[in-house]
């Protein structure tokens, strides 16, 4: 699995989402590329809590979590969350 699949797995499965996926560190030779960081902008996030966002994100990736990705650093922020970082 490969970062461009990991955001279109995550963009597909929530609402008006943007992802942005990367490799964070160095890939091992036991688990080459199972370890991403996201950044993911989504208006489906607004009143949700920190947990909820999250759980978003894993419901996208759906059994990939178990199978195909080992570890998942994630952000996740509200357009207006994401702006406002942006201009600070």
């Amino acid at each position: 699995m490969d970062t461009a699949e990991v955001e279109r797995l995550i963009e597909d499965g929530i609402e008006d989402a943007e992802a942005t996926v990367t490799l964070p560190r160095a890939p091992d030779e036991d688990h080459e590329d199972a370890h991403f960081a996201a950044v993911v902008v989504s208006p489906a996030f607004e009143g949700k809590t920190l947990v909820q966002q999250h759980q978003l994100v894993y419901d996208a990736l759906g059994d990939r979590m178990t199978t195909d990705i080992h570890a998942l650093e994630m952000k996740t922020y509200t357009p207006e969350e994401y702006e406002s970082r942006e201009s600070a």
